[in-house]
Parts: C-alpha cells; sequence; structure tokens
C-alpha cells in the first residue's frame, strides 16, 4: 500500500503562516488597528489607564520569560543534539545553585508583577469621593436601566457621563448576575443580585463607547448592549437639562393617535412616561425619542425598527420579556410615532 506523499517543509510554513495571519487579522493584529469599539488597549478614563499598565507590565514580563526560556530550550537542543560518534553528555542529577537561582527568580517576578497590582486593585476599591456623579446601574433580562439620583434623571440603554468628572457606578441586579463592561471606559465587574457592586472612574476622553454584559445571563446575554457617552461640558449641562425638563410631545396627528394608544394599553402597567404612566417593570421612556438606540441597544431608534418591534417583540429579540400585545400595522406605526417625538 502506497503511504500519502507530505507537504514539504516550504508548503507547511507557507500554510502555517496564512493560519496566523487570518487569525491576526481576526484579533486586529495585522496592520496594529486596536482603536476599536471594543478595544481595552486604548482606556480612555483613569480606571482603564491603572488596569491596561498592569496589563502591559505582565505581557513584557512573560514576553522576557518566554524569551529566556525559548533561547535556553535551543540552546540545549543545538548544544546536546545527536551526533554520530559524539559521546554521550554529562549525566547532572540536582544543581543546588540553579535550583535556588529559578525559585529566588520567579519569587521576584512575581513581586513584581503582584506589588503593583495589589496597589491598583486598592485604588479601585476606595470610596468615591463626595463629589463624584453617582450612577444607580440595573441590569435587568435583558436591558440596562440607568439612574441619576441627585439629577432625578433615569434613563434605559444610554449612560451619560461629563468628561473629566468621577462616575460612581453603584451596580445591581434585581432577576440574575450580569456584568457591566465598557471595554474602552474600563472596568468589568459583576451585577449581583442583593449585594451592590461599585466601579469609579473618570472619563478622559469625550465619545460614545460601546458596553456589553459580560456574564451568560440567560437567552437574550448577547443582546443586552448598551452605549456610553461622554459629553464635554457644555453637551453634558444640555443633556441634564433636557432630561430634567418634561417630555415634548409632537402635535402630530400620528403621535397623538399613539398617545391615546399607550393610554388605554398594558403598556402604562411596565413604563414611566413623565405625566402619563408610572410603570417600573420596563424601560423608563419619558425621554425615548431622544435615545438612539433600544430594546438594549440592539436596534437603531427608527420608526420602522420600533413599529416591528411593537408588533412582535420575540421576533426581534429571543427571550424578551416584553409581551406581544397584538398591536397591528396602524397601531404599532401610531405608537412607534408618539414614542419617537418623546425628547
Amino acid at each position: 500500500m502506497s503511504q500519502r506523499p507530505r507537504p514539504s517543509p516550504r508548503v507547511a510554513a507557507a500554510l502555517l503562516a496564512v493560519v496566523v495571519l487570518v487569525l491576526a487579522s481576526g484579533c486586529g493584529l495585522v496592520g496594529w488597528d486596536w482603536d476599536t469599539k471594543m478595544t481595552t488597549v486604548h482606556p480612555k478614563s483613569d480606571f482603564g489607564k491603572m488596569t491596561h499598565e498592569i496589563f502591559m507590565l505582565i505581557s513584557w514580563t512573560t514576553l522576557v520569560i518566554f524569551i529566556v526560556v525559548e533561547a535556553g530550550l535551543l540552546y540545549v537542543c543545538y548544544r546536546f543534539r545527536d551526533r554520530p560518534g559524539a559521546a554521550i553528555p554529562r549525566q547532572v542529577h540536582g544543581h543546588t545553585p540553579l535550583e535556588i537561582g529559578w525559585t529566588v527568580a520567579f519569587a521576584v517576578i512575581l513581586l513584581i508583577i503582584g506589588i503593583p497590582t495589589i496597589r491598583v486593585i486598592f485604588k479601585t476599591q476606595e470610596a468615591p469621593a463626595a463629589t463624584a456623579l453617582r450612577v444607580d446601574v440595573g441590569g435587568r433580562q435583558w436591558w440596562w436601566e440607568f439612574k441619576y439620583p441627585d439629577l432625578k434623571v433615569t434613563t434605559a440603554n444610554e449612560v451619560h457621563l461629563p468628561v473629566g468628572q468621577t462616575v460612581a457606578f453603584h451596580l445591581y441586579a434585581p432577576d440574575v448576575i450580569h456584568s457591566f463592561w465598557i471595554p474602552q471606559l474600563g472596568g468589568k465587574r459583576d451585577v449581583v443580585p442583593h449585594r451592590v457592586n461599585r466601579i469609579i472612574l473618570t472619563p478622559d476622553t469625550p465619545g460614545e463607547y460601546i458596553g456589553q454584559c459580560a456574564e451568560y445571563c440567560g437567552m437574550s446575554h448577547a443582546n443586552m448592549r448598551f452605549r456610553a457617552i461622554v459629553h464635554d461640558k457644555a453637551g453634558w449641562d444640555q443633556w441634564v437639562a433636557n432630561q430634567q425638563a418634561a417630555p415634548v410631545e409632537s402635535q402630530d396627528p400620528a403621535a397623538q393617535k399613539g398617545r391615546e394608544i399607550f393610554g388605554q394599553s398594558a403598556c402604562v402597567g411596565c413604563h414611566t412616561i413623565q405625566g402619563v404612566s408610572a410603570g417600573v417593570l420596563g424601560p423608563n421612556l419619558t425621554h425615548f425619542g431622544s435615545r438612539k438606540t433600544f430594546a438594549g441597544g440592539l436596534y437603531p431608534a427608527t420608526a420602522e425598527n420600533l413599529a416591528k418591534w411593537i408588533e412582535n417583540p420575540d421576533h426581534m429579540k429571543p427571550g424578551v420579556l416584553m409581551p406581544n400585545l397584538g398591536m397591528k400595522s396602524e397601531q404599532s406605526q401610531a405608537l412607534a410615532a408618539f414614542l419617537l417625538s418623546l425628547k
């Protein structure tokens, strides 16, 4: 029976290079394009920069260890390779100075990594300053609620922050364990029922950052997204003023019809709209029209998407707890017009 021919070393090396390039492109390594929406290596807050410094310290330390170990391994393989006529190398059983040396060396490496890590752990667990902006973060199935108790503002799936001001996120969950994570701002912390965890950070760059639940929490875990929007001072003051004001309703006939439908449906039992309803099971919709997304940050807030959502929420987001109210095209479009008018 003939044996299958093996690929030549050059072919094998070429195939390996292709595999490495494909994997590297998937990780954003090709072209060093690491400044992506979910990156953690371009932090935009003090918390993110502290943890990034620890990450780089560990990365460089392990790189040095890898180089030293691999260099020693290659030297030994070359120095003691099998050669015709060569005598068997002297056998060594135990080498006390060498064993003490590598024990001490690795103890020093642990200290180099451990001391800064412990310092950052204690730093990130400090109590927030009295001037910190408090944001109560509720991780729900499967959306995020953000409350600003000092400002009397509540929103959903979008957290707005002022640049340069320390923010204290108080994390809680009324249902199951979630995990609050904004990669570019740093920090990933579990949101656990019956306890309050905390993340304190100071964003330093205005912009829009993507957040995500990082703990499997059920059917729509992957769809539990949100946006963190960091404003300059003028933008922050304007956003707060808009959120504290009563919603401006459109006089468009479709929007007025939608308001009537909202008031007569089960929506009022789940959602709050200032001056209209006081439900607390679903997201606060008082200024829904000012948000960019809905359904846990999954869909852009457009009339078309919103009407489809109202008609069949479970099809749009599997496992969603919002019930199907049996609304048809005309009703859903009117209700969408009303919600989008709430700015």
